[in-house]
């Protein structure tokens, strides 16, 4: 699902370059739970949002679901992500003014993807999914910050990607409703999706999952 061959990444600081990512070399198989771990500033957010998309290397390719990312027009690169990729945010970043079911079916009004009735109605069955149908008609600011994140990861799961990426997704929760959206990222692999969570929690994960640690922008294990 994922290739990554010497991949670098740096940043122009007023200190001078940063050097961020350094020869990153890392492939993840299709249907995989991975968890990426590693201190503050080792590179664990640089390296999501460069398999996300949201940004470019310095150096080196990447690949993602047979796609090598370098070759889609920055233009084109929105449009490819809204379908192939589902991202989840540490602050939800749920949109305040629209409900939860607006929320979840935005993704789907931004790519086109079927009749209003059916955006509606699959935008229903992802909330189902996850557990928060019946919060459906409510404004995010009413939730709790677990039912929050349930509800991005249902905006993110909203086109069906393949892949799902989470960037220390548990981070703004209490360790009970972490452990919870912990777990449903695990089923969600377990049925097929390949999914890559960025996390300070080395034991985060229960079941079946792969861990990669960074540090100081490299893969040490």
């Amino acid at each position: 699902m994922i290739v990554l061959e010497g991949v670098t990444k740096t940043f122009a600081t007023a200190a001078g370059t940063f050097e961020a990512l350094r020869g990153i070399d890392l492939t993840i198989a299709r249907g995989a739970l991975v968890t990426v771990t590693g201190r503050s500033g080792s590179g664990k957010s640089t390296l999501l949002n460069l398999i996300a998309g949201l940004d470019r290397p310095s150096g080196g390719t990447i690949a993602v679901d047979d796609t090598p990312l370098h070759t889609i027009a920055p233009g084109r690169l929105a449009a490819w992500r809204g379908r192939r990729i589902g991202v989840v945010f540490q602050f939800f970043q749920l949109l305040p003014t629209l409900t939860v079911l607006e929320n979840v079916m935005l993704p789907m009004d931004l790519a086109g993807n079927g009749s209003g009735a059916t955006r509606r109605s699959r935008a229903l069955e992802r909330l189902e999914s996850v557990g928060v149908a019946d919060q459906a008609a409510k404004l995010p600011a009413t939730l709790s910050g677990g039912q929050q994140q349930r509800v991005a990861i249902a905006r993110a799961l909203a086109n069906d990607p393949p892949l799902l990426l989470a960037d220390e997704p548990t981070g703004n929760l209490d360790s009970a409703t972490g452990a919870a959206i912990f777990s449903l990222f695990e089923s969600l692999a377990a049925a097929g999706r390949t999914v890559v969570i960025v996390t300070h929690e080395r034991d985060a994960v229960h079941g079946p999952a792969h861990t990669v640690t960074l540090a100081d922008g490299r893969v040490v294990a």
